[in-house]
């Protein structure tokens, strides 16, 4: 619609300048400048016109205002085939003077000044009509100024409107474009728009801000999500003294954040999971309401560890919820003492944590003090190269998510069947060569607290719906009795295991020769099986000695690479 409309408009316009504006500058002060005007506004209009189609905007306010631009530019279109008109009716004249040069000479001193003296009338109209096209569009644009939320989408042909400086009390912006122009225009809008509130350059293919953010004073949500070619935030942002959440996720070529970030005592978002930062600048401690902070590093090297916070600075964070992902534990100076003055135990609106080691030492003190709030629901430990598990984790009664991932010398995992509300299981590349009871939760002595008559009902991993297990070493996966002391008939214990389990998923597993009786009496809706010979070999297809006990799953697969 925008170029359908706009197009033939600017052609006209720029043929008929081309023609006649120097002529009409000195018969007509200003018309020059009027005539830019309009070239300017009509780029500005077909800018908004074209986002407002892409966006097929529906708000009354906003398609109202749009409306009256549309209007704008049919009074452009009238005014400039006018003076099309005009300028084709002087040609055709002037032609018809030079066929009748004679007349035209005996005629001249009453012909041609009048001739002259209608042109220069009606260029003056018309002067005047682009001048109250213009004033018009001005109005319209005045009525942008009060504009509070702007959401544009630019293409990298389309140039970035000026006209946006006007819009003075714009409160939110949103910018979608990957044109690498945009960098440069960001000094001179931080410039101008300095009430804005909200302001999202997601997926925008900057480099760096500007040092001009520290004009954005009243600004509280700056989204860098996705920039991806992103390298630096001026140290000019730790001035932002009302800036409450920052998101630099996934901005790859972000190697730090400003080392004053503690002057940003109102942060109470810092996202930076997927970006290429390598370590939280000393003075987070300061951010006391801080509620996210999806990631903390670790800085293991020595060349930038007086710019690196410590373990010891999320003591006072108390307020951190959601997500927090700490990484490359063990890779520096810290040690158990630190791990416990975190504090995570204190950080009760924690419910996802990530505890990711370096690789390279017995992290088993270190662990221990790194205790989570017992309310925690997602627990995932990766890198541990301790020998035990740590003690906390059975007090986790609500953990609902467990992975177990590269901890690869634990060889005896804690009874995590008494884990009431585990429904994820996920266990890789650890050293545990046997799944047994121990595993279960389920000890022999099951009826030693049971009065005579009693019975007793035990049940391991009660919610468990998914089970996965990863390149792991083990050669047994033992069942247990459905009834255990049965040296005294007086006393019984019907114990159930995972009774809703419904996914299990087995890789690169080449020891383990059957699964357990319990496991294939769940109802299971997928079974799936890679690279583990001799499990294929049992169960396979119609061929296998025990296909009959998996042939009622709805989902089998079974997969050699």
């Amino acid at each position: 619609m925008a170029e359908a409309l706009l197009s033939p408009i600017l052609e006209q316009l720029t043929t008929i300048v081309a023609q006649q504006v120097q002529e009409e500058v000195n018969l007509v002060v200003g018309v020059k400048e009027q005539c830019d005007k309009l070239k300017s506004n009509l780029l500005d209009i077909q800018s908004v016109l074209e986002d407002a189609d892409r966006k097929q905007v529906k708000d009354k306010a906003v398609r109202h205002w749009v409306d009256k631009l549309k209007d704008a530019c049919y009074d452009m279109d009238d005014v400039l085939d006018e003076w099309s008109t005009a300028i084709l009716r002087w040609k055709m004249e002037e032609a018809e003077e030079n066929t009748h040069s004679r007349q035209k000479i005996r005629c001249s001193f009453l012909g041609t000044p009048c001739f002259c003296f209608n042109q220069v009338v009606r260029r003056r109209d018309i002067a005047l009509k682009i001048k109250e096209v213009n004033e018009k569009v001005d109005d319209i644009a005045k009525e942008r100024a009060k504009v509070r939320h702007l959401s544009m989408m630019l293409s990298e042909e389309t140039f970035f409107p000026n006209s946006i400086h006007k819009a003075k009390g714009l409160r939110s912006l949103l910018i979608h474009t990957t044109d690498p122009s945009l960098g440069a225009a960001l000094p001179d809008l931080f410039k101008q728009l300095t009430c804005i509130r909200s302001l999202n350059l997601s997926e925008s293919s900057i480099e760096e801000i500007p040092n001009q953010v520290e004009k954005l004073i009243h600004l509280r949500h700056l989204n860098l999500a996705s920039c991806r070619e992103l390298e630096s935030l001026p140290e000019t942002m730790c001035d932002l003294c009302n800036l409450q959440s920052l998101d630099v996720t996934w901005c790859r070529s972000l190697k730090e954040l400003p080392r004053a970030i503690g002057k940003l005592i109102k942060l109470r978002h810092l996202q930076i999971d997927g970006s290429g930062v390598a370590f939280i600048p000393k003075g987070i401690e300061r951010i006391t309401c801080l509620r996210t902070l999806d990631k903390f590093i670790v800085w293991g090297g020595y060349e930038k560890e007086s710019k690196a916070a410590n373990l010891r600075e999320l003591k006072n964070l108390n307020h951190i919820g959601g997500t927090l992902n700490i990484r490359h534990l063990g890779g520096g100076k810290e040690d158990a003492s630190d791990a416990a003055e975190a504090q995570l135990k204190n950080k009760k609106r924690l419910l996802r944590l990530g505890l990711g080691f370096n690789h390279n030492q017995d992290n088993g003190n270190l662990i221990e003090g790194l205790q989570p709030p017992p309310n925690l629901e997602n627990l995932t430990i990766s890198r541990y190269e301790g020998l035990d598990l740590p003690n906390w984790m059975m007090t986790l009664t609500r953990l609902q998510e467990l992975r177990l991932d590269h901890c690869g010398n634990v060889e005896v995992l804690p009874p995590l069947g008494r884990l009431s509300n585990l429904e994820r299981l996920e266990l890789t590349l650890l050293k545990v060569r046997r799944l047994d009871a121990g595993f279960l939760g389920i000890e022999k002595d099951e009826n030693a607290s049971i009065n005579e008559g009693e019975i007793a009902r035990v049940t391991a991993f009660p919610k468990l719906k998914k089970l996965e297990i990863w390149n792991l070493g083990v050669e047994e996966w033992v069942g247990i009795e459905r009834r255990v002391g049965e040296e005294d008939a007086n006393t019984t214990s019907i114990i159930s295991i995972m009774p809703q389990l419904q996914q299990l998923m087995i890789h690169q597993c080449p020891l383990l020769r059957a699964l357990p009786d319990y496991v294939l009496a769940a109802p299971l809706q997928e079974l799936e099986i890679s690279m583990c010979p001799n499990l294929r070999k049992r169960y396979g297809k119609e061929m296998g000695e025990d296909w009959q006990k998996i042939s009622h799953i709805p989902k089998i697969y079974f997969y050699d690479t």
